[in-house]
């Protein structure tokens, strides 16, 4: 699966920045912003994707901007660019992303940068299939139940938990941000899973080999899971739009999306309140 970091959007994307952290003499400016990004992309290496986290990267961004004195180079672009990139593709805040992008072009219309940004949202807004999936299957919507044999040989589908508040958590055993993210799993089932809160994990590994010897140690991953091998034409990653991993879908009583791609402290925090709604 297709898991992006920050550091490989930042210093990788051709279209807007291809001299980011490369060919440039170092500068005070461009250095801070290469220790932002280290230090972020570190954060987002170990499944960090929440942004008050990121109180301290966020500042770092401004002040940079602030050292640089109004001075109207590419370097200082380039940091407002990290920065609305960080919101966009971390934090999927699209509002500060725009709100970043459009102070960009007004405040450093000159540099190559800003010219960029018109053609790069405009590839956003050219959206594929699984982001439309997505999309369509938004908070409050009903979520499409499924029908899978599980990994105990069982048929299981979202109608046998009617009444449950049920996570459908996708993962691989090759992902790291999920491993990060398991320990937060696994207490916030062992906390909520007696008042109603189940887990369905979506396997995405190639082979099940894989997975099996991956449950074989001692994980903490006790809920029931479903193997969904990478590239069938009916998995389940691709009926619902799931590009890249870990990523989940929250679904209540009633079976309706009340969250998506909950990670950390979000994930307990709808849970519970979901949980006392019941």
């Amino acid at each position: 699966m297709k898991i992006k970091s920050f550091l490989s959007l930042v210093g990788g994307m051709a279209l807007l920045c291809p001299v980011l952290l490369h060919a440039q003499p170092a500068t005070s400016i461009s250095d801070g912003l290469q220790a932002l990004v280290k230090k972020s992309s570190a954060k987002i290496r170990a499944g960090d994707r929440s942004e008050t986290n990121y109180t301290e990267e966020l500042q770092g961004f401004d002040d940079l901007v602030a050292q640089a004195h109004g001075a109207k180079t590419d370097d200082v672009a380039q940091v407002l660019l990290a920065k609305a990139q960080l919101y966009l593709f971390i934090f999927k805040d699209t509002v500060n992303a725009k709100a970043t992008f459009a102070e960009l072009k007004e405040n450093y219309p000159d540099t190559t940068t800003a010219k960029r940004v018109d053609g790069f949202l405009a590839s956003l807004n050219q959206k594929n299939p699984a982001t439309k999936i997505r999309e369509g299957l938004a908070v409050g919507v009903t979520f499409p139940d499924f029908a899978r044999t599980n990994l105990d040989g069982n048929l299981i589908s979202l109608a046998d938990y009617k009444g449950k508040i049920v996570l459908l958590e996708f993962w691989a055993t090759d992902c790291a941000p999920f491993k990060a993210e398991l320990p937060n799993l696994i207490a916030t089932y062992q906390k909520h899973h007696p008042a109603g809160f189940e887990i369905i994990s979506v396997n995405l590994d190639s082979k099940r080999a894989a997975l099996d010897a991956y449950l074989q140690q001692a994980t903490g991953l006790t809920w029931p899971s479903v193997f969904d091998g990478r590239g069938q034409p009916d998995s389940l990653a691709k009926k619902y739009g799931v590009e890249s991993i870990p990523y989940n879908y929250l679904i209540d009583a009633d079976g309706k999306i009340i969250g998506k791609g909950l990670l950390g402290e979000d994930l307990e925090v709808v849970v519970a309140t979901a949980l006392a709604k019941k």
